[in-house]
C-alpha cells in the first residue's frame, strides 16, 4: 500500500509518552522528530494552546493528558504526555488509567492509541522502580481482545549514565583508563541485562502486565543521537500491518528500518 493512502486511512501515529519528572521525555521526542524545535500542542478540540497559559496550569498542578503533541519537523506524530505517577498521586494514575482504556477502544483507528512508551531514566541516585510505575505494571491490561493491543516499550533513558560506573568498576579491576574507557559501554550493557531492573521487570509476581520489550536510549541530547532501538522495537510489537507501516513510513531517523519493511511488506 502507498504511504500516502495508509495516512489516508489512519492520519497520524499516535503514542503516550509516561515517565518521572527529568527522565528525558521531551528530549527522545526532538530525536525522534529529528528537531531541536519545541511541539506544539493542540486541546482535545484541535485548538492550538498558547504556551504561557500552559505553564501557568502546570504551575497550578494542572495537567491534560488529552493534549496533543505535534512537531512541525514530523506531523505524522500525535504525542500524548503525562507525568511520572509519583508527581500526581492517585488521581495521575486514575487519568492514565482511563485514557488508555478509553483510547484502545476507538472505533476508528486513527483515534486509537498505538503504542506506550514508558520512559525510567538510568542517571537517578534510586534506579530501583518507584511504587508508581509497580502500580502501572500490575494494573494496567492493555490488550484489547476486540481490537488490537496497545503495546507497552519501557525505554530506559539516559543510559549512558551506566557507562561511568562501568568505567569505575573497569578501573577497579586493574583496567588501564584507556582500557576502561574503551570496555565501559559493553560491560554496562552486559551487567544491565544481567541485572536486577530486567529480572525484576519480567520475571517478579508483582508485574503482572510486563512490558512488550525494551530499548536502551543514550545521548539523546546530541544531534546524532540513535533512536534505532526504540524504531526497532516499535516496529516489531506492533500487530496491525497497516498501523505498521503508518509508523515505518512516518519515522524518519532510521533508513534501514525502512528498508527492512519494504521488504517483508
Amino acid at each position: 500500500m502507498d504511504p500516502s493512502e495508509i495516512r489516508q486511512r489512519i492520519d497520524r501515529f499516535r503514542a503516550l509518552v509516561i515517565g518521572r519528572a527529568n527522565a528525558g521525555k521531551t528530549t527522545m521526542l526532538r530525536r525522534v522528530c529529528n528537531t531541536r524545535e519545541n511541539p506544539d500542542i493542540y486541546n482535545s478540540a484541535g485548538e492550538k494552546i498558547d504556551p504561557t497559559v500552559l505553564m501557568a496550569s502546570r504551575e497550578r498542578g494542572e495537567h491534560e493528558i488529552e493534549n496533543e503533541l505535534v512537531f512541525r519537523n514530523n506531523p505524522g506524530f500525535i504525542f500524548h504526555d503525562s507525568r511520572g505517577f509519583e508527581a500526581g498521586g492517585e488521581s495521575e494514575f486514575d487519568m492514565v488509567k482511563a485514557f488508555i482504556a478509553r483510547r484502545s477502544k476507538e472505533t476508528r483507528l486513527k483515534d486509537r492509541l498505538h503504542v506506550i512508551w514508558y520512559c525510567i531514566p538510568m542517571d537517578q541516585a534510586c534506579r530501583s522502580f518507584t511504587q508508581g510505575e509497580i502500580k502501572f505494571f500490575s494494573q494496567c491490561d492493555t490488550s484489547n481482545k476486540s481490537q488490537s493491543s496497545v503495546p507497552v516499550i519501557v525505554l530506559f533513558t539516559k543510559f549512558d549514565a551506566l557507562y561511568d560506573e562501568a568505567y569505575g568498576q573497569l578501573r577497579s579491576m586493574g583496567k588501564s583508563m584507556e582500557e576502561a574507557e574503551e570496555l565501559a559501554p559493553k560491560h554496562a550493557e552486559e551487567s544491565f541485562a544481567n541485572g536486577p531492573q530486567l529480572r525484576f521487570l519480567y520475571h517478579s509476581e508483582k508485574i503482572r502486565h510486563p512490558p512488550k520489550c525494551h530499548a536502551d536510549l543514550l545521548d539523546m541530547d546530541r544531534e546524532d543521537a540513535d533512536c534505532g532501538s526504540l524504531m526497532e522495537r516499535t516496529a516489531e510489537t506492533l500487530d496491525n500491518e497497516v498501523l505498521k507501516q503508518l509508523f515505518v513510513s512516518t519515522q524518519q531517523t532510521n533508513l534501514e528500518i525502512c528498508m527492512k519493511y519494504a521488504v517483508q511488506m
